[in-house]
């Protein structure tokens, strides 16, 4: 396993689109673990291949508080079931030291493959609906700040670009 540098807004590479994974083999199973060390390196919930580089449709999640509860999305897709928005305070390890309020959908159904390729069929809500939904954005380019005003999401770039500069 390898923790892996998880690239920060506004990298231009966290807008690439995510491929299918054609086969849950080993390169992928690797992968994986690479990305759930990586995510607790960093104390996240959730992260995208993306996120490293990576540009497979890959999904860790982990809402416990000592990594006893790893989940594992592979080409997942979802689908609305309840529509109602909710509201969460949400961060991202590629947009770090920030954190704002997104809606989005309460409840959702995902289907998906675990990472021994085992189909995933769940309805979920909660935290786990908004880091699924927050994680499958990364898969298609899409950074939660892209939520935000114009405003908010040039501050945060202003500040981000600037905090990288100090650190080169």
């Amino acid at each position: 396993m390898a923790i892996r540098k998880i690239l920060e807004f506004p990298d231009p590479r966290l807008r690439t689109r995510a491929a299918i994974v054609p086969a849950v083999d080993g390169r992928i199973q690797t992968l994986i673990d690479d990305m759930f060390e990586t995510m607790y390196d960093a104390n996240g919930i959730g992260l995208a291949a993306s996120q490293i580089d990576v540009h497979e449709q890959v999904i860790v999640i982990d809402l416990s508080s000592d990594g006893s509860a790893p989940r594992v999305f592979v080409n997942p897709s979802i689908e609305v079931i309840d529509e109602t928005l909710d509201g969460f305070e949400e961060g991202c390890l590629s947009v770090p030291g920030f954190s704002e309020a997104v809606e989005r959908p309460k409840a959702i159904k995902v289907e998906a493959l675990d990472r021994d390729g085992r189909p995933v069929d769940e309805t979920v809500t909660g935290l786990l609906a908004v880091c699924l939904q927050h994680e499958m954005d990364h898969l298609q380019g899409k950074l939660f700040v892209d939520y935000l005003s114009p405003l908010k999401r040039q501050r945060i770039r202003q500040r981000l670009e600037k905090e990288q500069r100090r650190k080169a």
